[in-house]
This record gives structure tokens, sequence and C-alpha cells, in this order.
């Protein structure tokens, strides 16, 4: 890894202080980040690169942002399109990178984005409105798509309702980009799933849900006419299965993919768990607190030693050094304070 230098993106929200997209020079070696910039962007949510790794697309009040990555990692925006609803929470792009996928949380909506050869956004192209009723009369009473990702043989899009318990696997038009609903995983009612993660190889997919505060893993073989997920375990993301208010909200995969971190609010911690390459199946190594509140999204550095957690209430970014052996995790150096953070792409420069 040795000379390779990475930048962070943190998307905000733009209510407070903050104006957009914060843009960090990461020192790996120290496990901190320094600020460079900040790029104003209203709103952002969720970001993701393209698969070329030149542009970086935002959810923004008007509805997708899309800016240039600079060779030393700066953002130069580029343009920004309606998505013909309301404002999204999750972006992928589909395997050939000239789809964007729009997951909308407060309509319950997934829509599909041009994306045209030079990297700038173009019209929708399609659009559905999830329908039904969730099992709790309160927050979760109507759809909410909270993730929309593309399994990764590229044949289905998963797009995750965390109001209705369901993930919908549909199709994508290689042309025309319209959706076609396909089959449907239906997942425990209450449960509210919220992310989902693939495994490098494809194989397994890691499930998040947000009121049952457990992580459900998946089989995934989409080799034959229809798509098999197959639930191979379930794990806790709690430290206290008895405490209540809690809700499960960040997870990712370690660049070398031996290890799946998340988050949850309410007791306000973080788990690491160690993925069997051959089952797919989770072993937990720790769940700690993490000194703050609402760890909203959280990434590991790419050495995998320094965990970064988004404390969106408490308005702070804070690092931890990983042991992996020891099974811990221990806060290293001072929290960087930013006004309501909601997610974080780590991104290797070029130069």
């Amino acid at each position: 890894m040795g000379q390779d230098k990475y930048v962070a993106y943190v998307g905000t929200y733009t209510h407070g202080s903050s104006i957009g997209i914060h843009v960090y020079d990461l020192d790996v070696e120290e496990g901190h980040m320094k600020e460079r910039e900040v790029v104003p962007v209203n709103n952002a949510s969720h970001i993701t690169k393209s698969n070329n790794g030149k542009y970086l697309y935002s959810i923004a009040d008007e509805g997708v942002e899309v800016l240039k990555i600079d060779e030393n990692g700066d953002l130069t925006p580029i343009n920004k399109v309606g998505i013909d609803g309301m404002r999204g929470c999750f972006l992928s792009t589909n395997l050939e990178g000239n789809r964007l996928f729009v997951g909308g949380y407060h309509d319950g909506k997934i829509t599909v984005v041009r994306i045209h050869r030079d990297g700038r956004l173009g019209s929708v192209m399609d659009g559905i409105f999830h329908k039904g009723l969730g099992s709790v009369a309160e927050r979760n009473f109507r759809p909410h798509v909270s993730c929309a990702t593309p399994t990764p043989d590229g044949k289905y899009l998963c797009v995750v309702d965390n109001g209705i318990d369901q993930i919908k696997l549909y199709t994508v038009h290689p042309t025309t980009g319209k959706l076609k609903l396909y089959d449907i995983v239906r997942c425990k009612l209450e449960s509210g799933p919220r992310l989902l993660r693939f495994s490098q190889d494809g194989r397994f997919a890691y499930v998040i849900c947000e009121l049952s505060n457990e992580i459900l893993v998946y089989s995934y073989d989409g080799a034959g006419k229809s798509p098999q997920f197959d639930l191979i375990q379930k794990v806790s993301t709690v430290m206290d299965e008895k405490e209540g208010g809690c809700a499960a909200s960040g997870l990712r995969i370690s660049p070398s993919g031996r290890y799946l971190y998340c988050s949850t609010a309410g007791e306000n911690s973080a788990g690491i768990f160690k993925i069997d390459p051959e089952t797919g199946m989770l072993e937990k190594l720790c769940i700690l607190p993490i000194s703050g509140k609402y760890p909203k999204d959280l990434e590991v550095f790419p050495d995998e030693r320094t965990l970064v957690v988004l404390n969106h209430e408490s308005n702070e970014i804070r690092f931890f050094r990983i042991d992996y052996e020891k099974k811990i995790i221990v806060q290293k150096g001072r929290p960087i304070k930013v006004d309501t953070p909601n997610c974080i792409l780590i991104s290797r420069v070029e130069e």
C-alpha cells in the first residue's frame, strides 16, 4: 500500500453549519483525517462513485448531483437532475456504469436515471412507487426504500424496503432501463431491513435490520432461472439484547472481504465480525460503545486498522484503532467536528 494516497468524502445535511460534501485527506498510518475543502451540495445524504472512478454522485435536494473527481481528489460540480419524486437516500450504479439507481425513503420509490458517457446525468428512465402497509403503525407504516443495489452478476436489482419488510428483486431492461418486478425476499415482520451488502465473491448477502437489530446472512445463487436467496444465519448487532430503543444503522465490508462492520443507534455501538470465506457466516469479534450519538455510517481505512464512525446527532467523526487479536476497538485521536454527517466514501487518489 506504501505510497498510495486516499481521500474521504463525507456527505452532510446542510440545515446547520455544514454546506455539503467535506473532502478529507487520509493519513492511513496515523489513522486520522484532515479536512481539505467543502463542496456545496444541498443535503448530501448518500454518495457513490462511478464505475470508472471519475465521478461522484450525490443525493441532493434537487434530485441527484454529479461531481467530477479530479486527479488530486478535489470535486468539480458537473450537473444535477430531478428524479420526479421526493429527495432520495441511497445511490448505486449498474455494472455497465450507464444507469444510476436512486432509493427514495420518503416516498417509497425506486428510480432509474440515465448516465451519459461523459459522466453527466440524463433523464429519468423509469420509476416505481412501492405499495403496501408495514407492520409498525408509526414510522414504518408504509413503503420506505432504504437501499438499492445490483446483484454481483448484474441480473437483478435488490431494492430494500425498510417500511414493508421486503427486498424486491427487479430486472432492468438493458435498453430502456424499465424495471420489472421479478421476485420478493420477505423478511420477518417488524424487522425493518435497512441496507444490503454482498460479499466480495458475490455468493453471500448481508442485510442489516433497523428494528430487530440483527444482521441476516443469505447465500445467493443467480445461476438458475430464478434468483436464490437462502437465509443461513442471524446475528445480533447490540451489546445488550434487553435494551430497548436501539436502531441498527451502518453496514460495511472491509476491502479484503474478511470483516464486516456495523453500527447501532440507541446504545450507540459498533460491531466487528469475521467473515468465513467458505460459508459466508459471521463470527462476532466485538460490539463496543463509540462515545457519540447515532452512529449513522461507518467505514474502515484501507489498511483495515482504523474504524471511522460518523456520529450524526453528536456532530462528529470519531476514529478507533482495531485490534483483531484482542477483539477490541480503542479510540484514537480527537474527533473531528462536523454538523450532521450522513455518509462516508473513501477513495484512492490517482496522482
